[in-house]
């Protein structure tokens, strides 16, 4: 594909979305297809020559179209909406057209400088503490994570460290393989499932802590199970707290939760991903390890 294919491919893309957009209450929700439809319309071996633009935009629409869940419909109320706005899109092309590869400063300064600027924007609408901006003088600060999930389970990795750290300072006879042994953390039952396969992922047991009648982890829930723990000779190291669980939009105690965390050293993680950018507002004064 040349350029000026590219210009007139676009352009037809750009078209083929605008109309899917203005259309989507148009289609069904949910795809009728049954498992395995797919496999009999592709090639079961990769093509050795592509084919032209015009045949790959109409095989879209007649092979990918039918299988496709339109999250985005204003008939589909389950889970939440995806961030295909228009601006979004648009900054999607912009950024793969650029094809900018951000993983240090020196490798593209506007990538990391805006991430910075960004996350302190984020910090400042929240009204947020300046200790946990990016312009603070101390260890805040922050970067843009791909998902919740991966948040999740990197944040438990950063706390999985910490602790094993902190442990090792004050008990310098003991390896860290024996540390990360005891180390366990909590969530409520009614967290996301990510939640729990971000311990699976990062090898520290996830006790699903069975919420309260009204689907919340109180801090009395946490506290009850850290004290049996610690009993046993476990070593608390981080709670993932959830601001609008995914089946019942609950939220869970966290001015209760984050007092027993900074009391212990515990990491606490915050999953907002589903109503809690809504709510942060009026929790100014929660304080998030």
């Amino acid at each position: 594909m040349d350029s000026e294919s590219f210009r007139e491919c676009g352009k037809t893309v750009i078209d083929y979305l605008a109309d899917y957009m203005d259309n989507i209450r148009d289609r069904p929700v949910l795809s009728t297809v049954k498992p395995g439809y797919l496999y009999e319309m592709v090639p079961s071996e990769a093509p050795v020559k592509g084919e032209h633009w015009k045949t790959v935009i109409a095989d879209f629409e007649k092979v990918i179209m039918p299988g496709v869940t339109h999250w985005n419909s204003p008939q589909f109320h389950a889970f939440f909406p995806t961030g295909n706005s228009y601006p979004s899109i648009i900054g999607d092309m912009l950024s793969n057209g650029i094809g900018c590869i951000g993983f240090s400063w020196i490798t593209s300064p506007a990538c990391t400088e805006l991430e910075v600027q960004v996350m302190n924007w984020f910090g400042k609408i929240l009204d947020l503490p300046k200790e946990f901006l990016n312009e603070s003088e101390g260890p805040g600060g922050g970067i843009i994570q791909g998902s919740a999930s991966e948040a999740t389970f990197v944040c438990l990795l950063a706390a999985k460290d910490r602790t094993t750290k902190r442990i090792k300072a004050l008990n310098p006879t003991m390896t860290d393989g024996e540390i990360k042994a005891k180390l366990v953390a909590y969530t409520s039952d009614q967290s996301n499932s990510s939640v729990e396969k971000a311990g699976l992922l990062g090898s520290m047991p996830m006790k699903m802590l069975k919420a309260d009648i009204n689907g919340r982890m109180t801090g009395a829930i946490l506290a009850e199970a850290i004290a049996e723990d610690v009993a046993k000779g476990l070593i608390p190291c981080y709670v993932v707290a959830t601001l609008g669980t995914t089946g019942t939009c609950a939220f869970d105690c966290l001015e209760e939760l984050g007092p027993i965390c900074n009391k212990n050293d515990i990491w606490l993680h915050v999953d907002a991903a589903y109503a809690g950018t809504q709510a942060a507002a009026a929790l100014p004064t929660t304080t998030v390890v």
